[in-house]
């Protein structure tokens, strides 16, 4: 696995990729890599000839007071792993090669609607980021497929509209969430977690399966949803939101059939997101 910082051996390498003819998946990362990125390197193994990994923590998706300096870099570990997943090329840049001019002159991306509410409603300006720094990505790799993390569902979703209202020859593989033996979604963030409030997290995902259990056998959805928010209270969580939506993120509908449960709370200052996908009865 080679990596580099700089954009043109970047694109060199990948015009030779291309010469071949070789597929090429991209990983877009933000380091501090555990088993759910490793996944999604398997996936883009499967998919694609090359696979292109990216670490870069984007400033630019921080908001105000957010752990933008605390965030955990971890490079000669996160490389390790990468060869091992048989990862062909790493890109991590530093920020001035990504944002040359500074983050107040650059231009950004918005996509408006999916990525409102939710995350977006408690992170303002968060999704721009995201949406400027994966366009980057796309255009500095030009990759024939990428893969994302469906614990990030909001993310996804931003990035699939994204793919489709700028016409980019992108395909986009959501991959499933990879969880520990007790259910708690892998991030990067857990490692905030103290022991008390690591043996409390994964009462977020149980709190989504009693209510997917709930709504899957004809509950009402206010009632379940207040049920579930007074559940993550009294286990000790502040949450954020706990909402059912549609599976393109829009209002559930009296003919909404498939739906997903979206959460997000905190333990301490550590902020947990996870997700549960059901299927509405008729």
């Amino acid at each position: 696995m080679r990596t580099l910082r700089e954009i043109p051996p970047l694109r060199e390498a990948l015009d030779e990729f291309r010469r071949r003819g070789q597929r090429i998946a991209l990983v877009p990362t933000m380091g501090n890599l555990h088993d759910g990125h490793l996944a999604l390197v398997a996936e883009a193994r499967r998919r694609g000839d090359v696979v292109v990994a990216t670490i870069f923590v984007n400033p630019l998706q921080f908001g105000a007071g957010e752990d933008l300096e605390a965030y955990p870099r971890t490079l000669a570990e996160d490389q390790a792993k990468l060869e091992e997943a048989g990862c062909d090329l790493l890109f991590a840049p530093e920020t001035i090669t990504v944002y040359p001019r500074g983050l107040a002159a650059q231009t950004r991306v918005c996509v408006p609607e999916v990525s409102e509410g939710l995350c977006g409603g408690d992170r303002p300006g968060h999704f721009d980021g995201v949406a400027t720094v994966v366009t980057m990505l796309f255009n500095l790799v030009q990759p024939d497929v990428a893969c994302f993390g469906e614990k990030d569902y909001q993310q996804l979703a931003v990035i699939r509209r994204l793919v489709a209202d700028l016409h980019l020859p992108v395909e986009i593989v959501g991959v499933p969430i990879v969880r520990a033996e007790d259910g708690l979604a892998l991030s990067s963030r857990n490692g905030y977690l103290d022991a008390e409030q690591r043996a409390i997290a994964p009462a977020l995902y149980r709190t989504l399966c009693s209510l997917r259990d709930a709504l899957e056998a004809g509950g009402e959805v206010a009632p379940a949803l207040d049920d579930g928010l007074a559940r993550l209270g009294e286990a000790g969580f502040a949450p954020d939101y706990l909402e059912l939506r549609d599976a393109d993120l829009g209002p559930v509908t009296a003919t909404t059939r498939e739906a997903v449960l979206l959460a997000a709370a905190r333990l301490g200052p550590t902020r947990l997101i996870d997700n549960l996908s059901l299927t509405l009865p008729r």
